[in-house]
């Protein structure tokens, strides 16, 4: 069944829009358009018409002992009022591969456009649109590109956190290992189940592997594999709707992929993100970990 964009089964918080929509739209007075390629030498080369550019970085901070904090609310007042957001005001997220700036693993993975995308509802908007197939697929499509900016004006964005999205790691190691929870971990199986850049090897302790990218077209990683297979992995993993789903990876960026699919893609009910993930597990250097493709 072809879907009707802006498309979601969730309360429509972020939805998900085609190229076709897009182009469509370009010219709506109420629409902004995000531009969250890797590097700002990207949108300088190339963006699309009417798109402002802000990097994922800026969401993050070390905080104590973890480097990898959200940004407290006044801050992202602050940045949000600057760019011009209004949290009614629908924004359409995309990025690219990077040409510029791309390595295998990390930067210009894709993830971009999920990570700005679960951001944005977090502090509180309540329209955010993601573009299927990223800017890879607007440019395949030989859809118009522009070198001239778009143009922000301030804004009094107010900030509301939306503190049930997310896990704090107290009450994670609480219930992760309840019958009625299932904890994902987003990463390559690599580095589920043996080394990566991390203090401990491995995995957290029940947490099964559900590879982010095993969900998206292997060609463009913003681009959705068609429902049938997206259900036939999550099915594969053990997830199923009346179970608490958390999404956890390695320091909570792959992680939005699955939290924002799950909850408003696919209109799964109670959904969550353990935004420290293996990262934080792993600064508590009591924590054990498991290595192997087992969760246990």
């Amino acid at each position: 069944m072809e879907k009707i964009y802006p498309y979601a089964k969730g309360d429509g918080t972020v939805q998900w829009v085609s190229t076709d929509w897009l182009s469509g739209h370009l010219n709506d007075k109420n629409l902004m358009i995000l531009d969250c390629q890797p590097n700002i030498h990207e949108y300088i080369q190339d963006h699309i018409p009417g798109s402002v550019y802000w990097h994922e970085g800026l969401f993050r901070i070390h905080e104590g002992s973890i480097p990898t904090r959200w940004i407290p609310p006044e801050a992202a007042r602050i940045l949000f009022g600057t760019l011009g957001l209004e949290p009614d005001k629908p924004i359409v997220v995309y990025s690219s591969s990077g040409p510029l700036s791309s390595c295998g693993t990390f930067i210009g993975d894709g993830l971009e456009q999920t990570m700005v995308a679960y951001t944005l509802v977090r502090y509180g908007h309540r329209k955010v649109y993601v573009l299927d197939g990223g800017f890879e697929k607007w440019k395949d499509e030989k859809r118009p590109l522009t070198r001239e900016y778009g143009m922000t004006r301030p804004s009094a964005f107010p900030v509301q956190l939306k503190k049930d999205f997310f896990i704090g790691y107290d009450e994670f190691k609480k219930v992760k290992d309840d019958p009625g929870v299932i904890l994902l971990d987003a990463r390559p199986p690599a580095f589920y189940e043996g080394q990566g850049p991390w203090l401990k090897p491995g995995h957290i302790p029940g947490a099964v592997n559900l590879p982010w990218k095993s969900l998206m077209d292997d060609k463009n990683r913003k681009l959705l594999k068609p429902d049938d297979q997206i259900q036939a992995m999550i099915a594969a993993a053990g997830v199923t709707p009346e179970k608490t789903i958390i999404c956890s990876c390695g320091t909570g960026r792959e992680a939005t992929n699955e939290f924002i699919l799950f909850r408003w893609y696919l209109g799964y009910p109670n959904v969550r993100i353990f935004e420290g993930s293996f990262t934080e597990w792993v600064a508590h250097k009591d924590n054990p970990v498991v290595t192997g493709k087992n969760p246990r």
